[in-house]
């Protein structure tokens, strides 16, 4: 006879609805906090007596706010605009109309109407627009160009009480840290200052005929397409360079830009105005080419390879190379101007650079092995 046992009955499901009851109580709080901060308000959020903020007073401004004000507002009138212009045929080559190929800065030099920018903005164009800081156009009468140093000058006719000319200043005497100013018009827009500092001086570059330009000013001040031929400014306001180049793979400003020193435009400016052209020393020689003296087994120095009839060299006696039947062979090699070691063709153009037609120089050469000085009046270079 098996014995049976009763169980006594299970209290786990009662547990069970304790346990969910107690956390509801536990999590209604929580729930009801979380659904007030989040649940949308069936108002719209709207305040129609709500007033305008309370506005905090400025203050003065800092003197070097004050200061690139004011240099802004001198010389902003001075700013202007270049656009190149191409003719291009209508539709039916009924007419001939001008559309702008390329837009770059400038700025007035004097009140006679003319305006000094890059060759490079000028380059190839078929006309010019001079844009003044009132929004005035007026069509450029005549181009006079120095593309070594990458320097246009352009006249103008407008009334003398719309041309403000910039206030010249030096270069020779920069330091490294000044603070400087761009102004142009970037990418063909209104007028805009930068600042920066100069970050060195004595750079080179290339001119758009590949000339080497020394004494070239780099800055920080960002410079951007269109700023080209604008001017730089020092802390004073007066010009120290014009805007030429930007360093940067994109085209873009990437923190570094060149401009040519004033010393050198006020040089070249004023010699357009003049003669319409640069008038430059010369030797009256045809250079051999660098390459082909080492070639020849001339180490160092400018070797002449022809001397000009009637120019400055010939009239000083000097020879270049000759041939006959046993060769060819070297004439006189120019290893010395004034003093000055030449090295290369470089250096005597950079060395003739720093004359005048009339300066009579010493050149010391090298004839048959043997050195000698002879003296050259510099003549105007054909």
């Amino acid at each position: 006879m098996s014995i049976q046992y009763e169980r006594p009955p299970s209290h786990r499901p009662l547990v069970a609805c304790l346990s969910i009851v107690l956390v509801l109580v536990l999590l209604l709080p929580i729930a009801g906090l979380v659904a007030w901060r989040f649940w949308p308000t069936k108002e719209s959020g709207l305040n129609p007596q709500l007033e305008l903020r309370p506005v905090a007073a400025r203050g003065d401004l800092a003197a070097l706010e004050k200061m690139n004000i004011e240099i802004y507002e001198h010389v902003s009138p001075s700013l202007v605009q270049v656009t190149n212009l191409a003719e291009r045929n209508s539709l039916f080559g009924l007419d001939v109309q001008q559309v702008p190929k390329g837009v770059g800065s400038g700025f007035v030099w004097d009140q006679e109407g003319h305006i000094v920018t890059n060759f490079h903005v000028v380059e190839d164009a078929d006309a010019a627009l001079v844009t003044l800081s009132d929004h005035s156009k007026h069509e450029a009468q005549r181009a006079w160009v120095y593309p070594d140093m990458d320097i246009a000058v352009l006249t103008i006719q407008a009334p003398k009480s719309k041309l403000r000319p910039i206030t010249i200043g030096t270069s020779h005497d920069l330091k490294v840290g000044q603070i400087t100013y761009a102004l142009g018009d970037p990418f063909g827009l209104d007028q805009t200052m930068t600042t920066g500092i100069i970050s060195a001086l004595g750079r080179q570059i290339q001119s758009v005929n590949q000339r080497t330009i020394r004494g070239v000013i780099q800055t920080s001040a960002p410079i951007n397409p269109g700023n080209s031929g604008g001017p730089l400014l020092d802390s004073a306001g007066r010009l120290i360079g014009m805007n030429t180049a930007i360093l940067s793979p994109s085209g873009a400003f990437a923190g570094i830009g060149f401009a040519i020193p004033v010393d050198e435009i006020n040089q070249v400016v004023t010699e357009l105005i003049r003669h319409g052209k640069i008038v430059r020393p010369a030797l009256g020689v045809q250079l051999a080419q660098d390459q082909q003296a080492r070639q020849l087994g001339v180490d160092h120095g400018a070797v002449i390879l022809k001397v000009m009839p009637g120019g400055a060299a010939a009239e000083a006696g000097l020879e270049g190379m000759r041939a006959d039947r046993r060769g060819v062979h070297v004439g006189d090699v120019i290893v010395a101007l004034d003093g000055k070691p030449i090295e290369n063709n470089r250096d005597l153009t950079t060395a003739l650079d720093h004359h005048q037609v009339g300066d009579t120089v010493t050149l010391t050469i090298e004839r048959n092995g043997e050195r000698q000085d002879v003296q050259v009046t510099l003549k105007e270079r054909k």
